[in-house]
């Protein structure tokens, strides 16, 4: 069984390790997000965890969010040449210049999206018709790390300007923000959020 019993709770393995995995893990992966800062955050994080482990990027999540103004995509975007110097210095965030440099030039094209179908939520949900997809995976080796879906969604996002999004990140990102329940169904968690996704 791929799963992991504590505390008579079955979990997705991946998740084990340390307390704010399983946080994540209980409380946030997999929840619909419709909330265009909490997609933007997501977009960040997943970004910069591109060639690196999600316990490393979540390890840093705070340090994230007070170097990129709560990640508020307004002042990401503005953010001037000098404060990008500064944080190739900060030790709470992957220091990677062409990480940085992506978030505050995907702000922009974020802003871009939002002009065009009135928010980031309503683009990305069109690409699953605006409900969560519901798998039904027993063990962690059938997720798979991409879909005709984040290929599509990664090539158009490619198109309108973004960077260092490709479509493993994004389907990562699908999981994350709950366009897809990529929960085991043996989780505790799997049914509480097929639920959730039902009820939208």
């Amino acid at each position: 069984m791929d799963q992991v019993l504590e505390h008579n709770i079955y979990r997705c393995p991946w998740c084990m390790g340390f307390a704010d995995y399983i946080k994540y893990h209980d409380e946030e992966w997999g929840i619909p997000v419709f909330d265009d800062q909490k997609q933007f955050e997501f977009l960040v994080l997943e970004s910069a965890q591109a060639g690196l482990s999600w316990s490393t990027i979540l390890k840093k999540r705070e340090g994230y969010r007070q170097a990129f103004a709560d990640f508020d995509y307004k002042i990401v975007a503005d953010l001037p040449e000098g404060y990008v110097q500064e944080l190739l210095q900060n030790t709470g965030i992957i220091r990677n210049q062409l990480k940085i440099r992506a978030a505050i030039n995907n702000a922009n094209r974020f802003m871009e999206i939002q002009a065009s179908f009135g928010s980031f939520a309503n683009y990305i949900w069109d690409f699953v018709n605006g409900k969560p997809i519901q798998n039904e995976w027993k063990e962690l080796s059938q997720l798979p790390a991409t879909t005709s879906i984040s290929d599509r969604l990664a090539k158009d996002l490619k198109k309108r300007g973004f960077k260092f999004l490709g479509s493993t990140i994004i389907y990562a990102h699908m999981q994350a923000t709950g366009l897809v329940n990529d929960h085991l169904v043996d989780c505790w968690r799997y049914e509480q959020v097929r639920t959730h996704g039902q009820n939208i």
